[in-house]
């Protein structure tokens, strides 16, 4: 009979495992990418995933010691931190950069990656009965949206940079 310990334990392996496999991805394709932005947004990244794993460790070594979901805060930024990253080396990237459709490929696996995490992260913090442990989960699904929007800016960055400077410096033409 699996016991609900059983289950959160299970729930925090796939959880630590699915953070392993982001951070080795997300290095990767850092060491790839053909520009600065690209680089360092991707290895903060990895930095992110890697500060998931730990929490998760630890909240898996209390559990299966003392059977009991730990205070866990884990509070987000909301993004702001790689949003500053990204804004300040797309600017030093300048707006002739042209991407590499191998980089195109890893933003797009990049993307749905952090869809399928944050999806995992929904799904545990329905299902735990630890109000503690939501909290945490919900914390997290948080923080992979908001990755996953700054990914698809840059991706709309590496598709056409040019017009990307453009949306972001005059996002309307009311000539106001």
């Amino acid at each position: 009979m699996t016991t609900e310990q059983d289950t959160t334990l299970e729930g925090l392996k796939t959880a630590i495992q699915m953070e392993i496999d982001g951070k080795r991805f997300y290095l990767q394709a850092s060491q790839k990418s053909g520009n600065e932005a690209g680089k360092k947004l991707l290895a903060e990244l990895a930095a992110e995933e890697d500060i998931h794993r730990q929490k998760f460790e630890e909240i898996f070594e209390s559990i299966r010691d003392k059977n009991a979901w730990p205070e866990a805060s884990f509070k987000s930024d909301g993004g702001s931190h790689l949003r500053t990253l990204f804004s300040r080396a797309i600017g030093q990237t300048g707006k002739s950069f042209k991407a590499l459709d191998s980089e195109l490929e890893a933003v797009q696996t990049a993307v749905d990656m952090e869809s399928k995490t944050y999806d995992f992260y929904i799904s545990q913090s329905l299902s735990t009965p630890y109000p503690a442990a939501r909290e945490f989960y919900e914390a997290l699904a948080a923080q992979e949206r908001e990755h996953q929007l700054i990914l698809l800016d840059y991706q709309e960055f590496l598709k056409n940079p040019a017009g990307w400077f453009v949306g972001k410096e005059h996002p309307t033409l009311d000539g106001g």
